[in-house]
């Protein structure tokens, strides 16, 4: 047999190579077959240490090029060691699913009460130390800032499907719920000032499409709830805002809390990151461009980042925001296509176009049209016949006993945007734990015209980077632990 012209081996060991291969068939083609299971499980597959799903009592602080860019701040998870303040008993998991399906359900309402142009409502989202916590959604991260004169620091929500900023104030007219920070007394700061009715900043509150507004004369009141059917009232009002010592934004218009019902607990309140004109992103469009990024830790003893500015990453690829992100104040990208262990899963493009899809770093649970997760989960489920499957549990339905394994192989999976971007799903964002069980971390929604939303857990360990002035968001893989 002569050798391949294009071969870089001499005829000898090609010719040597084939009388090998002829006089032991068995024993070469099961070295080659194991070789080439080897590549395909690099190139496909992720390994998985059963022992990376239990988190550690020890703070992994994390600290990059990347969060140094621009101003940024740490983000911790609310349950984990790295959050220096008094521990706050974590949720259920029966809780923190059951708060992330309202707060789905409340994305889809907004979504499809706005096409009909009824009022809406929706909030939170920002750039400082992101600290899961949980109340919308569950799993939201927190960020510490300063407010008033002098500066006090108080923790904050942030997310990128709420507007409004708010905090909990003095004298709670209606109701405060526990928190760990002292209360804003605006009498008490020197940069406090309530926003008149006739002010433009108080017509901001509907344009945005995240409240109510009224007034009690000459003071504008805002309202805005929440999916859970939370909720806050208070005043507007403006204050000086502190990212940092170089940081400072006056006048930051916000809420000050006076009545504040709902799932809320442990945090002084909520920062928007929509895109809006009233959020954080409109009211610092000057100072940060409408630039900002975060990188959501994979696990609650590590740590992120949250950027505002800066330079946008070299490794980051962009798709563009969608045309609907501005009309309702939520960031829409279009998906289309997803991808099990390198294979591309039979959808018509038009499932993907039709549902449309979110962003959100305030849901943990991607959901996807149900047309979809079931070609998703039967993919999966043929890639991992090797393993034991068990019942599902809450919203998942695709899961798997590893009790006795060290580790175990899951496919990769990729979702494409619109442009040919590809984001490979971080291994922590393809199976989640619950209740002894490690289960496919994806779900479907009740039908193919709801919104598709892409959740913090397919986020964790991204750059996500909002790019809203130039209308694009980016992905950069691997920006923290």
């Amino acid at each position: 047999m002569a050798a391949p012209t294009n071969s870089n081996v001499s005829p000898t060991c090609f010719l040597y190579a084939s009388l090998l291969l002829a006089l032991c068939p068995f024993f070469t083609l099961k070295k080659i077959d194991a070789h080439l299971e080897g590549n395909l499980k690099n190139l496909h597959f992720h390994e998985l240490k059963v022992s990376s799903f239990v988190p550690s009592t020890v703070c992994n602080r994390f600290s990059s090029k990347a969060a140094r860019k621009g101003s940024s701040l740490e983000v911790v998870h609310r349950y984990g060691p790295c959050n220096g303040q008094e521990a706050i008993e974590s949720p259920s998991e029966a809780d923190i699913f059951l708060q992330d399906q309202q707060r789905v359900n409340f994305l889809h309402n907004q979504y499809s009460f706005s096409r009909r142009d009824h009022a809406t409502f929706l909030d939170m989202k920002t750039k400082v130390p992101a600290k899961s916590g949980q109340t919308i959604g569950g799993a939201d991260y927190i960020v510490t800032v300063g407010l008033g004169t002098p500066t006090k620091q108080y923790s904050l929500i942030f997310d990128t499907g709420s507007s409004i900023a708010w905090t909990q104030c003095e004298p709670c007219l209606g109701y405060c719920y526990p928190q760990q920070e002292p209360k804003l007394d605006p009498t008490k700061s020197t940069s406090y000032k309530n926003v008149t009715c006739s002010s433009p900043s108080c017509s901001l509150i509907t344009e945005s499409r995240t409240g109510e507004r009224s007034c009690s004369s000459p003071t504008c009141l805002y309202r805005v709830r929440y999916g859970d059917q939370s909720f806050t009232v208070g005043f507007l009002a403006t204050e000086k805002l502190t990212i940092s010592s170089s940081d400072v934004i006056d006048n930051f218009v916000f809420g000050c809390g006076q009545n504040n019902r709902g799932l809320f607990r442990g945090f002084a309140g909520l920062l928007g990151l929509g895109p809006s004109k009233i959020s954080f992103v409109g009211q610092t469009a000057t100072k940060y461009k409408q630039l900002f990024s975060y990188c959501l830790p994979s696990s609650p003893s590590s740590t992120g980042f949250l950027n505002f500015g800066g330079q946008v990453s070299r490794t980051a690829k962009f798709t563009p925001l969608s045309a609907l992100s501005q009309r309702y104040s939520l960031y829409f990208l279009d998906i289309t296509g997803i991808s099990v262990g390198g294979q591309l899963l039979p959808v018509d493009s038009s499932v993907y176009s039709n549902a449309k899809t979110v962003i959100d770093s305030g849901t943990v649970i991607s959901r996807l049209p149900p047309s979809v997760y079931s070609k998703l989960s039967s993919a999966f489920q043929s890639l991992m016949t090797k393993y034991p499957k068990t019942s599902g549990v809450s919203l998942f339905d695709t899961c798997y006993d590893f009790t006795g394994y060290r580790s175990f192989y899951v496919p990769k999976i990729s979702v494409f945007f619109k442009g040919g971007v590809e984001v490979n799903i971080p291994p922590t964002g393809v199976m989640i734990r619950r209740n002894e069980k490690t289960c496919l971390a994806f779900a479907a929604n009740g039908d193919d015209t709801d919104i598709s939303i892409f959740g913090n857990t397919q986020q964790q360990t991204l750059e996500v980077i909002h790019d809203v002035g130039n209308g694009r968001v980016g992905f950069a893989p691997g920006a923290c632990p």
